[in-house]
């Protein structure tokens, strides 16, 4: 048979750009109200406006679907930080995690994390991939600040300074307790830099409009000459 030339070949629906990301929302919501057990890729597939093959093209399981949109939540809640020091960077991802440790949907989701945790092997694994990748986010910081010529301790551990808060979040989700507020950031770092930093005086590095507000009011004055 010839072929027939000029005769453009039929395409598939054009993909969604905004697909993967509307997916791993619905995927977190509905594990925030329903628990893992609770959430399925037939719901997610309808809240996400999507078919399940488009999700299933994506993520080969629920777990992964779940791990995935969790891990994505926990990026864009509390970013990485390089502010080009070890006390900066702490700084910035303590106040970030405690304002969303304070959020409605953060203490919804630890408090979701300890109770699937303790009940469901695969709510553990998410969980537990969650904090291995913060863990490996901390190990990059502290490789960074190595570099820099920073006075990092032999004995600092990546794994400690992720769990050490963490383990504060869940005592005080099991409790009732309120979460440490974020002006409450300095204070916990600094228990975390006096143990992986030689010679912590406990002075804050500032940048941004914090620096710029503390060179106009106790700057050194003009030079009047």
């Amino acid at each position: 048979m010839e072929p027939i030339y000029g005769v453009r070949p039929r395409r598939g629906r054009p993909r969604d750009p905004e697909a993967e990301p509307r997916i791993r929302r619905y995927a977190v919501q509905l594990l925030l109200e329903r628990g893992f057990d609770g959430m399925t890729v037939d719901d997610v597939a309808e809240a996400a406006g999507v078919g399940k093959a488009t999700i299933y093209r994506r993520w080969a399981s629920k777990e992964l679907l779940a791990n995935d949109a969790m891990a994505d939540l926990f990026d864009m809640e509390i970013p990485d930080a390089d502010t080009g020091s070890i006390a900066g960077d702490l700084l910035e991802v303590y106040r970030t995690a405690l304002a969303f440790a304070n959020s409605e949907r953060g203490l919804a989701l630890i408090r979701l994390a300890v109770a699937e945790a303790n009940r469901d092997p695969r709510s553990a694994q998410i969980y537990r991939d969650v904090l291995d990748r913060r863990i490996e986010l901390t190990e990059a910081a502290l490789d960074r600040a190595r570099a820099r010529g920073e006075q990092i301790r032999g004995t600092a551990d990546s794994v400690l300074m992720v769990e050490w808060m963490a383990g504060v979040f869940v005592v005080r989700a099991l409790t009732g307790r309120a979460m440490p507020p974020p002006e409450d950031a300095e204070r916990l770092a600094d228990v975390t830099l006096r143990a992986i930093l030689d010679g912590w005086s406990g002075s804050w590095p500032q940048t941004g409009p914090e620096r710029q507000l503390a060179d106009r009011e106790f700057g050194d004055a003009p030079d009047p000459s």
